[in-house]
């Protein structure tokens, strides 16, 4: 899984957040897998070469209330790039929630000053439900109620969003290896 460039499949891409006040160089980022409804986001050091996930969080009604909760995530976390997950369809294109997905990143990308770097989300859902397990029965050992499901959700989310920062993380120490 690759990171992804403006109009390309493949290449790294990084946006500098020209509106916004420009952060300092950091060597914190904020790993986000977004989603309609809720927001995964993890942490992690570039240097150390480690994420965890950080927190799930609800969508705000306009994408001024995501930025703003973002900024100040990134804030808290002492994070200057946020690695957004980009939904391909599985042959490697960009289809409709790809585009909503890009133009959201940018957009927080610019009102927070953050960098942002994309990054090929395929699969990291699935490998973050094997990661954890599934969800736990309920208490008369049927389905897991209505909050637990939420709950397993939410875990999930934040658990793709460290698989996102983690493979960023990954493929920029292997590039720096190689000199690229």
């Amino acid at each position: 899984m690759g990171s992804v460039e403006a109009g390309s499949a493949g290449a790294a891409h990084a946006h500098d957040g020209a509106n916004a006040p420009r952060r300092a160089e950091s060597r914190r980022a904020l790993g986000i897998d977004l989603g309609e409804r809720r927001i995964g986001v993890a942490v992690g050091d570039l240097v150390s070469g480690t994420s965890q996930p950080l927190v799930t969080l609800g969508r705000a009604r306009k994408l001024a209330g995501d930025a703003l909760t973002i900024s100040r995530l990134a804030a808290e976390q002492q994070a200057g790039i946020i690695v957004v997950g980009l939904p391909l369809d599985m042959d490697g294109g960009e289809g409709l929630q790809a585009a909503k997905t890009r133009d959201w990143a940018e957009a927080i990308s610019e009102a927070t000053g953050l960098q942002l770097r994309l990054r090929d989300e395929r699969l990291t859902s699935e490998r973050a439900e094997r990661r954890i397990g599934h969800p736990a029965r309920g208490r008369s050992g049927g389905p897991p109620s209505a909050s637990a499901r939420d709950a397993y959700r939410a875990r999930i989310d934040r658990e793709a969003a460290a698989l996102i920062l983690q493979d960023e993380i990954d493929a920029t120490s292997a590039d720096a290896e190689r000199g690229v």
